[in-house]
């Protein structure tokens, strides 16, 4: 028997998924996170999955892992001290950026400019220069550098090391010659060279990017290796340990912890993998994403079963050249605190958070401000008088408590104080997930809707009534999903490159004999892992806009249609996706930015499990009866042990489904059909 495992980092959990790959069985785990060493929580959740599910380590062949080691390094400023190396006469690109100060007119009044990542005292000019075509305007003054470089090693300060010279995104020589410099006097310190991580044009956004991946790489690395050293002496040698990246590919852990700066959104991107995984095989490739987590909420939307990517990353006030799923955050999730301003006695909710500790009143931790998940005990969606699943118990005289301070703010009843805060918050939420559909020229009407994460459940039905998104689909293990995306994705490189090319003046020949150049390079990363040329599959990319434009659209496409239909391929599906976006197209004078070549390993497939009891009735899955408050008044309902469950039957609303790491609510007036994977499937009753 052969087992791929799951691992996603959180703030608070660390969740696991154990994937039998011949049967499909699968186990779930989760355990408390370790922020001071990410690597212990792995570990540990490794320990409980292995006794819980009495398989042993050693039969773990694959680890799939989604951390968030290089977002936090960013967030809470810990990463190494960069030393940079810029042609001379740029020593202030990152200083000087994009002349913007966030804000109003007046912003540039109060705005204070953060420390840079790599700062002007580790800053050095080389004495060379190539021409805007990449042509040698100067030869690199090799014995300068040395001596540059040599002052720099001894102010004993350097952690990592970028270089990022003019135009090297058109000819890379100079940088790899100071590389090599480089790389003879700081012996051991990471080196990082913008013509490698992101050979585009736009010198601050290329500078930014390469040096925030040197800021993170000694942590990122340090991490990956410690964690595929402790790994391997549980599992064995043999292990294979891929890190998801922020675009929803996998890398594996050498490529992770060359290139870091792909991994700064790698958490989310795990749930959207998982939502793709379970919604396509119900038959849905369109859909809407909606992970509820304790603090915040993930939105995204899926098109023919892809993810949207965009071309840039931001963390904080970090912005980098990378690609990412377009996941957009709204503060909004369990722990979203509820209050009333005393000047407007007008309820609010987040997006301030209770977090983990002492979250939310009904936990018993400590907690003593009304949240979201203190609303949905009072309102019986999270039921107090019978365990659900997991190990935690809820105090529904606590949240209470909390929630008649609101309602005594307003002057109004518990009940409807309680029902306020709930539809507040899906309101917010909402918001959300317009921005990603019909603020993009998309109708919510024409997709479904995955509703997982901790809380996505217990609010995905009113998601639904929200935005008309039918089904909803809840998915199998909804609290862990992203775990399941960690665990179902497929490794993937890319490589690109700048061309700003007129479409007029380009021939098929040409621009395919460039793509075929960037699939060889995209593939020295998946060779170098082992996996063979007839297991790579190839995706190209062209980013076209209209001359003159500032921004510009990634165009899917093969060689074989290029072939076939020429360069019309991409002006035509330029001017209807320019059209979709911004009601017009100018339909002439297109030009191709950039091309890419996307390299991913064919991902194997995994088993599908059987779910439930076969013949039990929807009766033997029957917990418990319960009632729930909804649209102001209260409603019997019955809960379900969705381990129950099986293909085929239909769960009735008013309804409770429970399981280990979720709850979903299944409102009046509706119903959930179990299919044959699991999902429950939420529509309006017939």
């Amino acid at each position: 028997m052969s087992y791929r495992l799951g691992v996603d980092v959180g703030g608070t959990f660390t969740d696991l998924l154990l994937i039998n790959e011949e049967t499909g069985e699968s186990h779930t785990a989760k355990v408390l996170s370790t922020p001071e060493d990410s690597s212990i929580g792995v570990l540990n959740g490794v320990e409980r999955i292995s006794s819980e599910s009495g398989v042993d380590p050693a039969s773990v062949n694959r680890v799939m892992h989604g951390t968030t080691v290089a977002t936090n390094a960013v967030l809470t400023a810990r990463g190494a001290k960069v030393g940079l190396v810029t042609t001379k006469g740029y020593k202030h690109t990152l200083q000087v950026a994009r002349s913007f100060c966030p804000g109003g007119l007046g912003g540039w009044v109060s705005y204070v400019k953060k420390p840079l990542l790599a700062p002007l005292e580790l800053t050095i000019e080389a004495d060379e220069r190539l021409a805007a075509d990449g042509s040698v305007v100067r030869d690199l003054d090799e014995s300068a550098l040395r001596r540059d470089l040599q002052a720099l090693k001894d102010r004993g300060e350097v952690e990592a090391l970028t270089i990022c010279f003019i135009n090297a995104y058109v000819n890379g020589e100079h940088e790899v010659q100071a590389g090599k410099i480089a790389q003879e006097i700081f012996d051991s310190v990471p080196i990082s060279i913008s013509s490698d991580v992101v050979p585009e044009m736009q010198e601050y956004e290329r500078t930014e990017t390469t040096v925030v991946n040197s800021y993170v790489r000694p942590e990122v690395s340090k991490y990956i290796n410690n964690l595929q050293a402790s790994l391997e002496q549980t599992m064995g040698e043999n292990l294979q340990l891929s890190i998801l990246r922020s675009d929803g590919g996998l890398a594996s852990s050498r490529g992770a912890a060359e290139s870091p700066v792909n991994l700064l959104l790698s958490g989310p991107a795990g749930g959207v993998a998982g939502a793709i995984y379970f919604a396509s095989r119900a038959g849905y490739d369109n859909v809407l994403t909606f992970d509820m987590g304790g603090t915040s909420t993930d939105v995204a939307l899926i098109q023919d079963a892809k993810a949207r990517i965009r071309r840039e990353t931001r963390v904080a006030d970090v912005t980098v050249r990378a690609p990412s799923v377009d996941v957009r955050t709204v503060g909004a999730g369990g722990g979203s605190i509820a209050f009333v301003p005393e000047l407007t006695r007008a309820l609010r909710v987040g997006p301030q958070s209770a977090g983990a500790d002492p979250g939310p009143a009904a936990y018993m931790k400590g907690g003593e401000e009304p949240t979201v998940c203190d609303a949905n005990v009072v309102l019986g969606y999270l039921p107090s008088d019978v365990q659900l699943g997991g190990d935690m118990a809820i105090d529904k005289s606590a949240a209470e408590a909390v929630v008649q301070k609101v309602a005594d703010g307003m002057g109004i009843g518990l009940m409807e104080a309680a029902e306020g805060i709930i539809k507040i918050v899906n309101e917010s939420m909402f918001g959300a997930l317009r921005l990603v559909s019909v603020e993009q020229g998309f109708d919510p009407r024409d997709f479904a809707l995955v509703a997982f994460g901790g809380a996505g459940p217990l609010h995905g039905n009113a998601m639904g009534i929200l935005t008309e998104s039918w089904p909803v689909i809840i998915p199998p293990g909804p609290g862990v999903l992203c775990a399941y995306g960690d665990a179902t994705t497929a490794v993937q490189d890319e490589a690109s490159r700048t061309y700003v090319s007129k479409a007029e003046d380009l021939t098929p020949g040409q621009l395919k004999a460039d793509l075929e150049q960037l699939r060889d390079r995209a593939a020295v990363s998946l060779n170098a892992d082992g996996i063979p040329h007839q297991q790579q599959e190839v995706i190209y990319q062209a980013d076209v806009r209209y001359a003159g434009q500032a921004f510009q659209i990634t165009m899917d496409f093969t060689t074989d249609e290029l072939m076939e239909q020429g360069l019309a391929l991409l002006t035509e599906r330029f001017d209807k996706e320019h059209e979709h976006l911004f009601t017009f197209a100018l339909g002439e004078d297109h030009e191709l930015v950039m091309i890419r070549a996307i390299v991913q390993a064919r991902a194997r497939t995994i088993a599908e499990v059987a779910v439930g009891k076969a013949g039990a009735t929807l009766e033997d899955c029957r917990v418990h009866d319960t009632r729930f408050y909804y649209e102001g008044e209260w409603h019997d309902a019955v809960i379900y042990d969705r381990d129950l469950l099986h293909e085929g039957l239909v769960v009735p609303g008013p309804s409770i489904v429970g399981e280990m790491d979720s709850t979903t609510v299944i409102l009046p007036g509706f119903e959930a059909r179990v299919d044959e994977i699991g999902n429950l499937m939420i529509n309006p009753a017939a």
